[in-house]
């Protein structure tokens, strides 16, 4: 099955209280860069600071708990520069010893993040940072790789996903006693059950495999405030090879904006590679995984609530959209 990190809540302050090294992350990036390091929301794991003095600022991502990682993200963006804005590596350490961290230090991109501008954008700019946004997805989704897995090493090697839960219907029932999900009754369970039938179905007729961000939302996401253009794409230390549809899913979770939603899916349309006439459902269906993930997970806050709330309307009207419109102008015949 697919990472299920699209559903990364990034609910913490970015302290990281130990990542596995025996000492908080804050003071491991200070005593690697004898600079100020001030942790930066986003990346599930809360390895991310800005160094630096302000005009000279860098990004420095630690990798304590996955050191293999570094090398492998540093591929993906030299793999995707030339096609989707992302930052330039300016010092790399794939090696982590007891005295260093392995770590990747980059420029900090200019921009805002989207989901910090979009609710207060006027309407041209909302459609415009859509449109930029479903750039970017058609030039990821067409991307191609030889089979869906997890990158392995920085020659970006795939290795096949491997684990109990082989499909939608699978990984619901290995949910069934978990967070959210456990208090459900047996009536919503079994619509949840059909809608994962209905998935299923529906990515079993999927061949094609691509790269995919798997985080693929507002928050990791840059604008320029003046012109809404795609400034940036961060934290990609969940990007597989997978389905061409897992980031649109995403990206479209909890989206509310019909203008940005609507441009984007308009953008992805008419500069990707073709797309499947029930496109919109297969994303539903590959980010229902993600739903699961976030529904099934101990601790409750305001993401995983919204992805039990989302499940539930799936379940009782036994369908994926839950209730969720079809953005985008339909398509012409």
């Amino acid at each position: 099955m697919p990472p299920t990190p699209g559903g990364d809540p990034d609910v913490g302050d970015g302290s990281g209280e130990d990542g596995g090294a025996g000492r908080p992350v804050t003071t491991a990036a200070r005593l690697l860069l004898g600079a100020e390091a001030r942790p930066l929301s986003g990346g599930y794991s809360g390895e991310t600071f800005l160094v630096g003095a302000p005009g000279e600022e860098a990004v420095l991502r630690l990798y304590l708990r996955e050191p293999g990682r570094a090398g492998i993200d540093a591929a993906l963006l030299a793999l995707v520069r030339d096609l989707v804005p992302v930052p330039r590596v300016l010092d790399l350490r794939t090696q982590a010893t007891p005295d260093q961290p392995a770590y990747l230090l980059m420029e900090r991109l200019p921009g805002e993040p989207l989901d910090r501008w979009l609710p207060d954008a006027p309407p041209r700019l909302r459609e415009a940072a859509g449109a930029g946004v479903g750039r970017v997805l058609a030039r990821l989704s067409g991307m191609p790789f030889p089979g869906a897995g997890e990158f392995v090493d920085a020659d970006l090697r795939i290795r096949p996903w491997t684990g109990a839960a082989g499909g939608l219907e699978e990984w619901v029932d290995a949910h069934r006693k978990s967070g959210g999900l456990a208090t459900w009754s047996v009536a919503d369970f079994a619509g949840l059950r059909e809608v994962a039938r209905q998935g299923q179905d529906l990515l079993d007729e999927v061949r094609r495999t691509c790269l995919c961000h798997s985080d693929f939302n507002p928050k990791n996401l840059l604008v320029d405030p003046g012109t809404g253009q795609v400034t940036g794409l961060v934290d990609w230390e969940y990007a597989h090879a997978g389905s061409p549809y897992a980031d649109l899913g995403n990206l479209l979770r909890f989206e509310t904006d019909e203008l940005f939603a609507g441009a984007a899916v308009d953008a992805l349309r008419t500069y990707g590679p073709p797309l499947h006439p029930e496109f919109r459902r297969i994303a539903q269906a590959v980010d229902l995984f993600a739903l699961v993930d976030l529904a099934g997970r101990s601790e409750q806050h305001e993401i995983t609530r919204a992805a039990t709330d989302l499940l539930l309307r799936c379940a009782r009207a036994r369908d994926l959209s839950g209730g969720r419109p079809e953005w985008g102008r339909p398509a012409r015949g």
